[in-house]
């Protein structure tokens, strides 16, 4: 069985940073650290809201609070991926490095008394009015995969993080024809989200990536269902890009199959 089979694509990204990205994975006194990976529910949203995630004009309340990602009741879910078929890996770090910025906002009556920067009781205002972010540099290289129909148009540009950061994409559909399925045990080098992993797909070992809203899986020993490169075709294939794009592709890849959205959710409540 094959991608084909479903009308499906797979699709090796290369996601090359043009600003700073930032978002708090932790938040360490002052400092907020961006975890290097990024998560595939984050980019999923970036790369497919505008066509296929309804945007809501305005949330209030709890709404506004609240995530909705797998929330099937919400307006705004990744369920509408499924539906289309459509499914984002996380994006693993390639060539990245950080930047450390320091950063203070002006203080308001509402948060607290008014202090001079660094005056006695000046940090007992709310919220603590400097920090040092620690982000992800300009340049920085990662790579992702999706999988989705054939007839599927990938943005070249997205917006990412706390900043909206601009970040280039460069896709490159891989052919059927170095692809083949099998099944046994293997070792997937890609991130991995445990919560999007088929209910046929088993874990053995992992190396854990905390981080929110859900903590991903590297270097992972599976067993299962997955896709993989045919040694042979996937060099001459890669023989036939440019430099760059040769340069770009992995020596080989292992994926699972099966992965959507909210899986282990699914087979939890079926």
């Amino acid at each position: 069985m094959q991608l084909k089979d479903f009308a499906m694509a797979l699709y090796h990204c290369t996601l090359t940073l043009h600003d700073n990205v930032f978002f708090a994975t932790r938040e360490m006194g002052i400092l907020y650290e961006t975890e290097k990976y990024l998560h595939n529910w984050g980019l999923s949203f970036a790369l497919f809201a505008i066509h296929y995630i309804p945007q809501p004009y305005r949330l209030q309340g709890e709404l506004a609070q609240k995530p909705t990602y797998l929330d099937a009741s919400a307006e705004q879910n990744l369920l509408h991926l499924n539906q289309a078929g459509i499914y984002v890996f996380p994006a693993q770090p390639i060539n990245w490095s950080y930047q450390i910025n320091t950063f203070k906002a002006a203080q308001v009556g509402y948060y607290g008394k008014s202090k001079q920067f660094g005056d006695k009781g000046a940090d007992k205002n709310y919220p603590i009015n400097y920090g040092r972010a620690k982000e992800i540099a300009v340049g920085s290289i990662y790579r992702t995969y999706i999988i989705a129909p054939e007839t599927i148009k990938i943005p070249h540009w997205l917006r990412l993080g706390k900043w909206a950061a601009k970040i280039k994409v460069e896709a490159i559909k891989i052919p059927d024809k170095v692809m083949h399925t099998k099944s046994g045990n293997y070792i997937c080098l890609h991130p991995l989200n445990p919560l999007d992993l088929s209910s046929n797909t088993q874990i053995l070992l992992y190396n854990r990536i905390v981080m929110p809203p859900v903590s991903l899986i590297s270097q992972a020993q599976l067993s299962g269902d997955y896709i993989a490169t045919k040694k042979q075709d996937w060099q001459d294939f890669k023989s036939t890009l440019t430099e760059q794009q040769y340069q770009q592709l992995p020596e080989e890849i292992y994926l699972p199959i099966g992965v959507f959205y909210g899986a282990r959710n699914v087979a939890a409540t079926a």
